[in-house]
């Protein structure tokens, strides 16, 4: 099969579909791979480690016109649309949920796309956990430097001080994101509080802790008495392929403390609370009531090297077995790379996404 890898263009994204060692094992294995000009470059890797590997340097008009594969980070953006044919097979971040306009666009030009985000592998979303790891890391160390005054922040110390308490983290949502944003701001002395939908995710976390966090169940009642009290909020909401389900309203936030950080790692996916919408790199916060909001959509593009690195360890294994057999065939016999197939020649496959946008989703 013909692969192509352009170069992400959405807004101080850095990271690369494939690196150059992936490239060898493609080509290796007898497949073709197009990598657009210094589309590694922003994740330390240069034109010629992939030419050197077997790669073929092209334009993006040319990586699109020779491939069958195109494997991306981020979802296509309308600067990129005209590069689309029907015959293209897509496989990247989608979050269609929230995302009408793309949907829209995927289903009239006819093509076959599969998201990282909804392959399940025996239960698990491997292709989502590395960069869910990486954007839970983050969201602590972005709240705590927010949290200075100069950038919007109450001015509270993230650790505390001898004889001050430290700040207050609230985290909605127990999963990859929420436990590794616990994890840092647990590291960082911050007074954790954990909520989650189900309990034994708070049964592990509890006892990991040894009781050093709080884990509370998920009720309207118990995010609102720890959002007032609460210098950090992440949120880490996620229903698979679904719009996320708003957890903090827009009356609540003006409840909150003047000057904490709210963190939306949800806002993929639409976001989790209700004053939230997405931003940059460029310009990664606003405020809403005096509250700091940072709900960058691409999180993980900030440190893209690590980033680019865990996110390849995860997709080559699937781009290996996409590229190896007949599409029809597979997404039909193989469960794990069906699961991944959002949109399939005009028409919405995935359950969650077609629910979110209010249309019927249609069987393979």
């Amino acid at each position: 099969m013909v692969i192509g890898i352009p170069k992400e263009i959405k807004t101080r994204e850095y990271r690369v579909a494939m690196t150059p060692a992936g490239a060898r094992e493609l080509t290796v294995a007898g497949h073709t791979v197009f990598v657009e000009e210094s589309a590694g470059v922003g994740s330390g890797f240069e034109d010629s480690q992939y030419a050197d590997a077997g790669a073929r340097i092209a334009d993006k008009k040319t990586v699109f016109m020779e491939s069958e594969l195109i494997v991306k980070v981020k979802e296509p953006l309308p600067e990129e649309y005209d590069y689309f044919e029907e015959r293209h097979l897509l496989f990247t971040y989608l979050h269609l949920a929230p995302n009408r306009e793309l949907t829209e666009f995927l289903l009239k030009k006819g093509l076959i796309a599969l998201a990282y985000e909804t392959l399940d592998d025996g239960g698990t979303l491997p292709l989502l956990t590395p960069m869910s790891e990486i954007a839970g890391r983050m969201s602590t160390l972005v709240a705590a430097y927010y949290l200075q005054k100069p950038y919007g922040g109450e001015g509270v110390l993230p650790s505390g001080a001898s004889g001050v308490p430290p700040a207050e983290a609230l985290i909605i949502g127990a999963g990859v994101v929420g436990s590794n944003a616990a994890r840092v701001a647990h590291a960082l002395g911050m007074k954790v509080t954990i909520i989650n939908r189900g309990l034994e995710r708070l049964r592990r976390l509890d006892e990991h802790y040894e009781g050093q966090v709080t884990t509370l169940p998920s009720s309207e009642q118990n995010i609102r008495d720890a959002a007032v009290k609460a210098d950090v909020v992440v949120g880490a909401v996620l229903v698979k392929g679904e719009k996320a389900p708003v957890c903090i309203t827009r009356e609540l936030v003006g409840k909150m403390k003047k000057g904490a950080v709210m963190v939306d790692v949800s806002i993929d996916q639409g976001g989790c609370f209700e004053t939230s919408r997405p931003t940059t790199h460029e310009n990664p916060t606003y405020e809403v009531d005096g509250v700091v909001h940072y709900c960058v959509a691409n999180m993980p593009g900030a440190y893209p090297r690590t980033s680019t690195l865990a996110l390849t360890n995860s997709t080559l294994p699937y781009i290996k077995r996409i590229a190896s057999d007949d599409i029809e065939d597979l997404i039909r016999q193989d469960p794990v790379i069906g699961s991944a197939v959002n949109i399939y020649k005009g028409s919405v496959i995935h359950e969650g996404v077609a629910g979110s946008l209010g249309m019927k989703a249609a069987k393979l």
